[in-house]
């Protein structure tokens, strides 16, 4: 069975989208720049809620995008922002399916993989290439995002975020320590207050491999080539594997 990683903190997942793609969204779009769109569809895998699509649409016009997302209440939220944009309704085909089970068309023109490639096993990342590699033309590239925080280490508790919606103020807060080899096991605190009091909590964790850029390649038998490093806290590493 396929992990949930984010239904039980889906409420809170646009805030984090929102400024997560303050800082992807150029990085992605020069990754994408010269993609042959001739080949097929762009495929995204692990669309969340719908924020990284809509900069994949804006940086090819026309071309098809695949939005597979599996968590249910994530996924309800990217099929309300397609349907809400008539470009993007016309383009974006959602579907349910884990990066472990996806079903592709013979060939596409790229790949996006977004939050995704550390909550999978070396032997799950292998199947993934082995399905996205004969799928790719020559130069058609796999655009990953890493958690970009070097080796596995401790990381004490901190603030991510602090948002207000109405009488409500959110805080998003973060920790994780190493597990054995470079899998690092995240807990993510979500603390809302109104004013002043705190009044729900919602806590969940996680385990992430911490990969590098030149071992996925390795992995999947391609070359790479690193778009942007991690920067601030938050800010994610963007590479591209290239067939």
């Amino acid at each position: 069975m396929v992990a949930d990683y984010y239904t039980a903190s889906a409420e809170f997942y646009e805030m984090v989208a929102a400024r997560h793609v303050r800082t992807s969204a150029g990085p992605l779009t020069a990754a994408l720049a010269g993609v042959d769109t001739t080949r097929g569809p762009v495929v995204e895998i692990g669309a969340g809620t719908g924020r990284i699509t809509a900069v994949i649409a804006q940086a090819l016009p026309g071309v098809p995008i695949i939005a597979a997302e599996p968590s249910v209440p994530m996924r309800a939220m990217l099929t309300s922002r397609v349907f809400g944009d008539e470009d993007l309704r016309k383009r974006v085909t959602v579907v349910a399916e884990p990066a472990q089970e996806l079903t592709l068309p013979d060939t596409v023109s790229a790949v996006v993989i977004f939050g995704v490639v550390g909550h999978l096993t070396k032997a799950e990342r292998g199947d993934l290439w082995r399905n996205l590699r004969g799928r790719l033309p020559d130069g058609g590239p796999i655009i990953v995002e890493l958690m970009g925080v070097g080796t596995a280490r401790r990381v004490p508790p901190f603030r991510m975020l602090r948002e207000t919606i109405g009488e409500q103020t959110y805080e998003w807060w973060t920790e994780a320590e190493p597990l054995e080899g470079e899998v690092m096991r995240w807990r993510t605190s979500w603390k809302v207050f109104r004013r002043g009091k705190l009044v729900r909590t919602n806590s969940d964790t996680y385990d992430w491999e911490n990969l590098s850029l030149e071992r996925l390649a390795q992995e999947a038998g391609m070359s790479s080539s690193l778009v942007s490093a991690a920067g601030v806290p938050g800010s994610p590493e963007i590479g591209k594997l290239i067939r």
